[in-house]
């Protein structure tokens, strides 16, 4: 018979003891560093339990800090308010925006007349609608805008854009109030559709007096639904036709 090696012996032999010293090493080393960063920890407690001060003007820092932070974040919110219930627009202004620019500038004027929630949600697959806000009276507005370029003289909008937005600012977006927008012109069939309809129309004329004046939008449109909560501008809620609030 052929004897084994002696060398292959040895070294299976050897194996089990690197495996240990490698699994030793391994469980010192954490352990080591936890004893270290305990003592650290403890000097550090004892450095500052013996001066105090050092706590106490930490401490004043940031409530300084704290303060002035504060205090800036509320003057800028307050000159943000400032700048929306200043916000006016001119015709011209609006006719050299970009179609998205105009969604914003829509945007910005619910903003301003108190929708704090508006806004804008026009891009690919928006479903006819441009922007969304809730006014102060708890209704939901529903928008699509539709600007043009030359103004006036552009393309009137007509019965087949109001017909996609009738389709979707109350079965899908849930609009209390749907408007349609625009810097130009609409077709007189596209009126009588959305009278029928009980669309709202805000074209060229209506917009200027909206977006250059201080009025909010429900102030110049007719025939709005009633509000949904309880205001001092509200309606009874007794009063026929109150509809259930949100």
């Amino acid at each position: 018979m052929t004897r084994r090696p002696p060398a292959r012996r040895r070294t299976a032999a050897r194996r089990p003891s690197r495996r240990r010293g490698r699994h030793g090493t391994s469980v010192t080393v954490p352990a080591v560093a936890a004893v270290v960063a305990a003592a650290v920890i403890v000097r550090v407690v004892n450095w500052l339990l013996a001066h105090w001060w050092f706590l106490l003007i930490a401490a004043v820092l940031a409530a300084v800090g704290g303060f002035g932070w504060w205090q800036q974040r509320t003057q800028r919110t307050r000159w943000e308010q400032v700048h929306l219930r200043a916000l006016r627009y001119g015709l011209a202004q609006l006719d050299a925006l970009s179609h998205r620019q105009f969604e914003y500038a829509v945007r910005d004027l619910m903003h301003r007349d108190g929708c704090t929630d508006a806004v804008q949600v026009g891009g690919q697959g928006d479903l006819g609608a441009d922007v969304k806000a809730t006014d102060p009276l708890g209704r939901r507005w529903v928008i699509q805008c539709k600007h043009r370029r030359h103004g006036e003289r552009g393309a009137a909008v007509g019965t087949p854009e109001l017909q996609v937005l009738n389709g979707t600012g109350r079965p899908v977006h849930k609009g209390d109030v749907v408007v349609m927008v625009t810097n130009g012109r609409i077709t007189q069939p596209g009126r009588i559709f959305a009278r029928q309809q009980r669309l709202h129309l805000v074209d060229r004329h209506l917009l200027g007096s909206w977006a250059a004046g201080s009025r909010p939008l429900w102030e110049l449109l007719p025939a709005l639904p009633a509000p949904r909560r309880a205001s001092p501008l509200s309606r009874d809620p007794d009063t026929p036709g109150w509809p259930e609030r949100a």
